[in-house]
C-alpha cells in the first residue's frame, strides 16, 4: 500500500513537472502544439488517475474539416504490471483554437 502511494505522489509529481516545463518556456520556444499537449496530459490524468504517464508523443496535426484542426499525441501509460497507450485527440476551431472534442482511445 506504502509503495502504491509513493507511487503515485511520483506519477503526479512528474506530470506536474512535465506541465510546468511546458508552460515555463517562453511562448516563442514552445512548439504549436504545445497547448493541446498540457491539455492531452490532463485529459489524461483525470481518466486514468490511479496510472503513470511514462512516456509522450506529439503525433500530429490534421485538417479535420475546412474549418477544424485534430491534433493526436500517443500516451504511455503503467499502472501495477499493465502497460498501455492511449491516443488523444483533440479537436478545435481553426480560427478561435475553441476545442470542439477530445477523444481518448486505448491502443497498443
Amino acid at each position: 500500500m506504502r509503495d502504491r502511494l509513493h507511487r503515485r505522489g511520483w506519477t503526479a509529481a512528474c506530470a506536474a513537472a512535465l506541465l510546468l516545463l511546458l508552460q515555463a518556456l517562453p511562448a516563442s520556444a514552445q512548439p504549436p502544439y504545445a497547448k493541446w499537449g498540457r491539455l492531452a496530459i490532463e485529459q489524461t490524468m483525470k481518466t486514468y488517475p490511479q496510472a503513470e504517464i511514462v512516456d509522450y508523443l506529439h503525433v500530429g496535426r490534421t485538417s479535420k474539416t475546412p474549418a477544424t484542426w485534430e491534433e493526436t499525441f500517443k500516451l504511455l501509460l503503467r499502472e501495477g504490471g499493465r502497460t498501455w497507450a492511449v491516443l488523444v485527440r483533440i479537436e478545435f476551431d481553426k480560427r478561435t483554437e475553441t476545442v470542439i472534442a477530445i477523444r481518448l482511445e486505448e491502443t497498443r
